[in-house]
């Protein structure tokens, strides 16, 4: 490592009784840095793996047998993946430890007998009689039963109604495409012409699920899932609405929405052939579009599944991209749901600027050149609810339709310490804050990548059966983009900022904790207020953040360390309550960190945790899944989180007892 860029404290400021203390943490400090140094690429960026369930692998194997470029290599090496992270009682659980998942073990079952795997195998037999004792496929979710009417396995007659005449209706009508959050648009509308167009591609016979339906397949429930409440009943009845309409459409409307449907889809792929950055969207519409005609080797769907590559993790991408980072060596083929490049390049830098890396060291000059560069100044879907001008960051290499605002305020954050340019980053800067001011919500906070995208009442249509429809304000965004305005120098008085704050307070659990909607969870959401409250200055001196300090401190684990369960999204007695993580027991060192309680017992804990459980070569084991996607329907493990947080953490620490702050 570079040590003469790195910046060193005043050694006076420390006492004879913490050199001892300090030494080692200065070693681990070093450890850590070099250890993100050497997995930094030439370009400039970092990129660890975005780890997810095994849905997304088996996915692909569907998406390759719909459009038939399915190859036996490709499903075996598929199957070998799939059958790993089996557990042991015969199902697939959607997060590290998590609790089996019907829909998640029926598409691993369906991918595994397509590639070949023998039915009489003991993992399949297991698997077989969990999915029966679970109900079968009857009681799986709605976007299994599509890939399963995809390949004849499932009436489509069976699943909800979705009329691509959506898109036709006006941008603020209240069931339009962009009431629903980026995600959830940017898959319904593609669903939507497979529901009418109604596409299948039989498997192999040999590979028919007969024996997945409990009753047998003659017997089988066909009725779709009632909501309650009575816009769940509305929905239900404008399903069988749409079913009547189904039966004799108006030609002329139909075709027109179907037009209008694959243009929009159209105008909306990526220069790698990608879709939202993302793997729902991104698969559906390849499908739609080879449903309305588009061949496998047109433009659009060669362009989509070329794409794929750099979303594999293979032995092959890692030759390519040996600078991925992932703690998973590949057996075979699996597929990341979504790439966060820019988010791990973000969180990387401010990581080192903690540990001490001066603004000009070559590293952090090399990623402040590469993100100035990935920032958007092209138009969006969140133009439709906000009117300022565009430059915002996404979280990938190519989501310009996307940008969000956690991104933005994390860039940002990381840009400020960074030595370049001083006109090219301030004009990244300013285009910056002029789009997030932009995108703040009508009450103070911001949601990722929609502003005020708040209509809860969608979330009862019948589709919506797995992860979340809508893109509403968070206390986990806020928080960073309350930071970021701190750190650039304003303050309450600011209407903004004002705005956020109250925002913030609102959000406070009576406990004290924050809820965390993009990380698991109370501890994220703690953990990216209490900073940001510190930035505008006001810690330690405000008393609300008091609760907050009691309530990490009280969820600290004899360890020393800190952890909090997937499930706390659903059980309010597992919020903050876990097995220790690395990152998550940074989350809550950040927070403690923010209000002066550098030399706390419970720091002083928390660090001594971090110390011993980090690895010889400086980073750390994390199994867990601390990033989240769709609160316990869709989890995520950052393969860089293990890392960064707790090199922030020990880097804030190191300042604050050297006296500066943290």
């Amino acid at each position: 490592m570079d040590k003469e860029t790195r910046e060193s404290p005043p050694k006076t400021s420390v006492s004879t009784e913490q050199r001892a203390p300090l030494a080692d943490l200065d070693r681990a400090t070093e450890k850590a840095v070099d250890w993100l140094l050497a997995h930094q690429a030439p370009e400039g960026y970092w990129w660890g793996e975005l780890e997810s369930n095994v849905t997304i692998t088996a996915e692909h194997l569907f998406l390759t047998h719909v459009l038939d470029l399915g190859s036996q290599e490709l499903w075996e090496a598929i199957a070998q993946e799939i059958l790993a992270e089996q557990r042991k009682e015969g199902f697939w659980s959607n997060w590290y430890g998590g609790p089996g998942d019907l829909s998640t073990t029926i598409e691993a079952y369906v991918a595994l007998k397509m590639a070949g795997v023998d039915p009489e195998r003991p993992e399949m037999k297991k698997a077989r009689a969990w999915i029966l004792d679970q109900g079968g496929v009857e009681r799986a979710r709605v976007f299994t039963k599509v890939w399963l009417a995809l390949m004849g396995q499932w009436p489509w007659e069976a699943t909800p109604m979705l009329p691509p005449e959506l898109v036709l209706l006006p941008d603020r009508f209240p069931t339009s495409l962009y009431a629903f959050g980026s995600w959830a648009r940017a898959t319904i509308l593609p669903l939507a012409i497979l529901r009418v167009l109604k596409p299948v591609k039989p498997m192999p016979s040999w590979a028919r699920i007969d024996e997945l339906f409990v009753r047998g397949r003659a017997r089988a429930d066909l009725r779709l899932p009632r909501k309650k409440g009575a816009w769940g009943q509305f929905f239900y009845g404008v399903d069988r609405a749409l079913r009547a309409y189904e039966r004799r459409p108006l030609r002329t409307l139909r075709r027109r929405a179907l037009q209008k449907a694959e243009a929009w889809i159209l105008q909306r792929q990526e220069a790698d052939g990608c879709w939202g950055g993302i793997q729902p969207p991104w698969v559906y519409s390849l499908m739609a579009l080879h449903a309305l005609g588009h061949s496998v080797d047109s433009p659009p769907l060669k362009r989509g599944l070329e794409g794929f590559r750099r979303y594999a993790v293979t032995p092959k991408t890692l030759a390519q991209y040996p600078f991925l980072v992932t703690d998973k060596p590949p057996r075979g083929f699996r597929l990341q749901s979504c790439i966060s490049p820019v988010w791990d390049t973000g969180l990387a830098v401010i990581a080192l600027q903690d540990a001490g890396l001066s603004p000009n060291h070559p590293a952090l000059v090399r990623a402040g050149r590469w993100l100035v560069q990935e920032q958007i100044f092209t138009g969006g879907d969140w133009e439709v609810r906000c009117s300022a001008r565009p430059g915002g960051w996404a979280f990938e290499f190519d989501n310009d339709v996307y940008p969000d605002t956690d991104d933005t305020a994390v860039v940002m954050m990381a840009l400020l310490g960074v030595e370049l340019p001083e006109g090219a980053k301030k004009w990244a800067l300013d285009r910056g804050l002029e789009w997030l001011l932009g995108m703040q919500s009508r009450n103070g906070g911001w949601g990722a990548f929609d502003r005020d995208n708040t209509k809860a009442f969608l979330r009862q249509i019948p589709f919506a059966d797995f992860g979340e429809l809508l893109d509403p304000p968070s206390a986990d965004v806020t928080g960073h983009i309350v930071e970021l305005l701190g750190r650039l120098g304003y303050r309450p008085g600011f209407r903004p900022l004002d705005r956020a704050l109250r925002y913030l307070r609102r959000e406070q659990e009576e406990e004290g904790s924050w809820y965390g909607r993009w990380g698991v969870n109370h501890l994220y959401g703690t953990g990216a207020v209490l900073p940001a409250l510190r930035a505008c200055g006001l810690l330690p001196a405000d008393p609300r953040a008091r609760k907050a300090l009691d309530w990490l401190k009280s969820h600290q684990n004899p360890d020393g360390g800190w952890g909090e369960d997937v499930l706390s999204y659903h059980r309010r007695e597992r919020w903050g309550r876990g097995r220790s993580a690395a990152s998550q027991t940074a989350w809550a060192l950040l927070g403690l960190l923010a209000a002066d309680e550098a030399r706390s017992e419970a720091v002083r804990r928390g660090i001594a945790y971090l110390l011993q459980t980090q690895r010889p070569d400086g980073t750390w084991d994390e199994p867990y899944f601390t990033g989240t996607g769709f609160p316990t329907d869709f989890m995520i493990r950052y393969h860089l989180y293990r890392h960064v947080f707790p090199l922030m953490a020990l880097g804030r620490y190191r300042s604050a007892l050297s006296g500066g702050q943290p």
